[in-house]
């Protein structure tokens, strides 16, 4: 059943476009409207793994924005296929395959192993802004990931795709990555603040809510 707030057909199809025309290989989408932005990044995904067959990586944060995004997706296609990745993890489309990890090194067992000639496309998803990589209740001794740091900065998440990856997409709110073409949609209206009793405020503090 579709959703109560759902794109309509033209806005998706004309915003996936935008992307497809897009020459940058590697974008940033950055606006407020996290499971809109969803959509449109894995409707071109998807798209782009017909034409370009091979292997496809969805790297999101953590889990728990997974199902998030499985469940508020804004299209009945997105939140399906994410419905029946987030529990395998890997899931066939035609002649591509979709893989999902998250951000912390250990969930990379499958991805860090497929052949880097046959990556197509990966979206990137970032929802908090602590750092991603680094579990901070682990004091006792330096974990796998903050190795990685280390050794290759705290986006280790988001360039090691880039560097394997022909064409990627990152949804990240009020960061900086370098290397990426910034991407916004005229339809998504910027929130702003609005001043009560001398507190300057958000209109939605739930920034990843549309």
């Amino acid at each position: 059943m579709s959703g109560k707030k759902d794109l309509d057909k033209s806005t998706l199809y004309e915003a996936v476009k935008t992307l497809v025309e897009c020459p940058a290989k590697h974008i940033h989408l950055d606006q407020q409207k996290l499971f809109t932005l969803f959509s449109i990044a894995f409707q071109y995904i998807l798209f782009r793994s017909t034409k370009h067959p091979g292997h496809y990586i969805i790297r999101i944060e953590d889990s728990l924005l997974a199902e998030k995004l499985m469940r508020k997706a804004k299209d009945e296609t997105t939140r399906k296929f994410m419905g029946r990745l987030v529990v395998p993890r890997r899931l066939a489309y035609g002649n591509s395959t979709f893989h999902l990890d998250y951000f912390p090194l250990t969930t990379w067992g499958v991805t860090k192993d497929l052949p880097k000639e046959r990556i197509q496309g990966a979206i990137i998803v970032k929802n908090t802004s602590h750092n991603p990589l680094i579990d901070e209740s682990d004091f006792r001794h330096v974990t796998e990931d903050e190795q990685a740091i280390s050794l290759f900065g705290k986006n280790y998440f988001l360039t090691s795709l880039m560097d394997v990856a022909p064409t990627t997409i990152t949804i990240a709110f009020e960061e900086v990555f370098d290397g990426l073409e910034k991407i916004q949609f005229d339809f998504i209206e910027d929130k702003a603040d609005r001043m009560v009793d001398g507190v300057t405020i958000s209109e939605d503090l739930h920034l990843d809510e549309d």
